[in-house]
């Protein structure tokens, strides 16, 4: 344990767990980066064919600029999910999670783990969709490194919301039913589309109460330069949101919710 340790963390093993959710998505890029990137194409196609032309400017710049920020941290959101509680509920599906669990782990070990693998996908998905669209669009980031923290957050909040997901749910459909009725509204419902001021009063408020609009609204001040709230405010509510996640996500490894028979 001396070669693998340095104090009370075990680097190797969430070396290993770590690298083993890289590789997991990269073999089957297929799926995990270039499907992900033509859905954001189609996205982008259908809003400005349908809506574009008649829609006109949004907070000063033209619609597609104003939804290309938000089609790109949907798809980061949704990767980082689909990343961590795919893996979780495989794994439980087939009966091997206990390859997972058994090694010398701990459980802040296996959060940062899971959550490594579906920071690199989301981060992988960012840089194809983000490239896609510079060269189609010609959108450069106003504030890069807004930009990044962001879409840092973004990933590693939904890759926590995904353990959490995947720790609770014991077959594909639970899982599917937390993806469709949880996870998709509110990526969708939190400004991706539009600006939140378009929006009555009691909508807009019940907005301001979803941490993945912050998410979206800032990834949007750091490509395009205007959003609906503080990047500040944003910042420390996705913050505080992330670190929440987490401690849900280690306080169900370390009591085994749902893992241990």
């Amino acid at each position: 344990m001396g070669t693998r340790r340095f104090g009370r963390v075990n680097w190797l093993g969430l070396y290993t767990l770590a690298e083993r959710e890289v590789k997991r998505f990269l073999a089957v890029w297929t799926q995990t980066v270039l499907a992900p990137l033509v859905t954001a194409g189609l996205f982008m196609v259908i809003f400005t064919i349908a809506i574009g032309p008649r829609r006109g400017d949004v907070m000063g710049v033209d619609f597609t600029t104003f939804i290309a920020p938000g089609i790109l941290m949907m798809t980061v959101i949704q990767n980082a999910f689909a990343n961590t509680s795919s893996s979780i509920v495989i794994s439980k599906v087939q009966g091997n999670i206990v390859d997972t669990l058994m090694p010398p782990l701990s459980p802040m070990e296996l959060v940062l783990g899971y959550m490594a693998g579906g920071i690199g996908r989301g981060l992988l998905v960012a840089c194809a969709v983000a490239l896609g669209q510079w060269l189609v669009l010609g959108i450069t980031p106003h504030h890069p490194l807004w930009m990044l923290i962001f879409m840092l957050l973004g990933a590693a909040f939904l890759s926590g919301l995904g353990m959490v997901a995947g720790i609770f749910s014991n077959k594909f459909d639970q899982m599917a039913a937390i993806t469709n009725f949880v996870v998709t509204p509110l990526a969708f419902l939190s400004g991706t589309f539009y600006s939140v001021q378009a929006l009555p009063p009691v909508l807009r408020e019940i907005t301001h109460y979803n941490p993945i609009f912050y998410l979206i609204d800032g990834v949007r001040f750091g490509m395009i330069g205007v959003s609906d709230s503080s990047p500040w405010k944003g910042l420390v509510i996705a913050v505080l949101a992330t670190a929440a996640i987490g401690a849900l996500s280690w306080i169900m490894f370390r009591r085994g919710t749902r893992l241990k028979v």
